[in-house]
Order: structure tokens, then sequence, then C-alpha cells
């Protein structure tokens, strides 16, 4: 009791020397008390739901099968987002004005932004390609001259395997504002080749063998049907164009397949493949030995 009444006094001299009477200090000090436990309970409540609302909706997009990436991404922006508005009304809360501050933190982020436009870019191409999907991590893509297996979509940039075991490093802000081609995308491909043959072969037992060549091979799926034509007569050769569906996963081993099966087995069918024009110079302008 006696240490209350000491402050008591305290404040009440201290309110006679600088001119405010004890009734209006404590009014302020209730005042500032009340305020400072609500800027408490909103930060505190805030931050909690802050939280609570990016597990929801991680959870909501895991469910929904959208990319891992995208999941991460979009789950601690919005937490972040939340926590960022609940310190600015939790300081608002305290009489504070952020009318300023506000403002400053608009031209600084301006100035930054103008600083890594580019990387700024490479972000928004991120977020686009983890959107939208129009490849996925395992698609073979090719795109500005650079053709590969996509095996990372990170926010900036998205990695590529070439053939040849080469890692291609892309940045997401012009993957996702230029044309590229999805070979894996669908389920089925076309195989197209185009055959050469020799003048003088006869068209229609090389329409019969290739079709043979072609039901042959159960990889070639029989709808859409295979097609075989005549496509061109040239000066050097008789072009057949062929034309078979297959399943994305086996387009190049039925290509290659095909091509040898041709280059080994229309010999004995009596058809020979036609000559380059170079062959035929060379072969002309060789000498024959005198025996």
């Amino acid at each position: 009791m006696l240490l209350i009444e000491k402050v008591t006094h305290t404040a009440k001299e201290a309110g006679d020397i600088f001119g405010f009477s004890w009734t209006e200090a404590k009014q302020f000090i209730v005042k500032s008390g009340s305020s400072l436990l609500i800027a408490v309970v909103i930060l505190v409540l805030g931050w909690w739901l802050a939280g609570w609302s990016g597990k929801a909706i991680r959870k909501i997009l895991t469910k929904s099968k959208t990319d891992a990436g995208l999941v991460t991404f979009l789950s601690s922006l919005a937490t972040i987002s939340l926590k960022i508005l609940v310190i600015v009304t939790s300081v608002t809360q305290l009489g504070v004005q952020m009318t300023s501050f506000v403002a400053i933190l608009g031209a600084a982020g301006l100035a930054v932004g103008m600083a890594f436009s580019g990387t700024l870019s490479n972000f928004a191409g991120g977020v686009m390609i983890l959107l939208f999907k129009p490849f996925k991590v395992g698609d073979t893509i090719l795109t500005q001259t650079h053709q590969g297996k996509v095996v990372e979509i990170q926010i900036f940039y998205t990695y590529l395997h070439t053939g040849d075991n080469k890692v291609v490093i892309l940045p997401n802000g012009s993957v996702a504002n230029t044309s590229m081609i999805n070979f894996t995308k669908e389920k089925k491909r076309r195989v197209d080749w185009t055959i050469s043959l020799a003048h003088g072969e006869d068209y229609v037992q090389a329409h019969t063998v290739l079709t043979q060549f072609l039901k042959g091979d159960k990889r070639v799926l029989k709808e859409p049907e295979p097609f075989i034509a005549l496509a061109a007569i040239t000066p050097d050769s008789i072009d057949v164009t062929v034309r078979a569906w297959a399943k994305t996963d086996d387009f190049w081993k039925v290509y290659f397949d095909l091509n040898k099966r041709v280059y080994e087995e229309f010999e004995q069918a009596g058809l020979h493949l036609a000559q380059a024009s170079d062959a035929k110079e060379n072969t002309k302008k060789t000498p024959k030995t005198v025996k």
C-alpha cells in the first residue's frame, strides 16, 4: 500500500510539473492500455489465422493435384501476405499513422521492381508455367532451339536434359512468352517416312511390302489407319510417303525399325532404293578397270 501511495504521489507531482492532471493521466493510461491490448490480440490471433490459412490452402491445392512447386509457392505467398496485413493492422491500432509508411514501401517496391525487372519477369513466367502447365516435369519439349526432357521447374528457371545429357537452364520469362513444341503431351504421335525408290521399280509391290511391314509391327496403331501414297516423281527417284500412328513412347523405335527393315528387306523383295545424285555422278566419273 505504501508503494502504491508513493507511486500515486509521484505521478501527481509529475502531473503538476508537466501541466496535466492525474485524471487525464489515468485516462491516457487506460486508453493506451486498451489499444495495446487490442493490438496484441490482433497480432496473436491474426498471426495464428495466417498460418492456419496457409496450411489450409496447401491441403486444398494438394488434394486438387496441383503441381507441387505451385502449391508451395501459393501457400507461402498467402501466408506472408496475411502476416504483413496483420502487422500493419496491429500497428495502426496503436495510433501509428501507416499512410506514409505504406507510400514509402510502395515507392521502394517500385524501385526494386525496376532494378530487378528481368528477375520479376522470370518470376511471373514461373507462376504462369506452374499455373497453366504448358509442360510438366518429364515432358520432352523444343523451345528457343533447345530440345530436351524437363527435369525441374523452379519459380525462376526451367531445367532441360538434352539427348547428349547436357543441362540447359532456361529463364521462365522467355519460356512463358515464346512458342514451344511439347512432344510428349499427347499419348500418341504420327510417324512419317519418305521412301525413295529408283525409277522403274514397281510401286504397287512397294505399297504391298510396306503395308506388310506396318501390319507386322504390333506397336503401330490400327486407328488411325496407316497411310501410304505416291508423293512425288523426281528426276532421281520415286518418293513414297508413309504415315503411321504409334504411342508416344514408341515413336522413335517404330521409326528406326521400319528404316532398318526397308534397308535390309527391300532388296529381297526385288525393290531398289534410289541412289543419291552425288553417288551417281561419282559412279559415272570413276573409270572402269581394264582387265
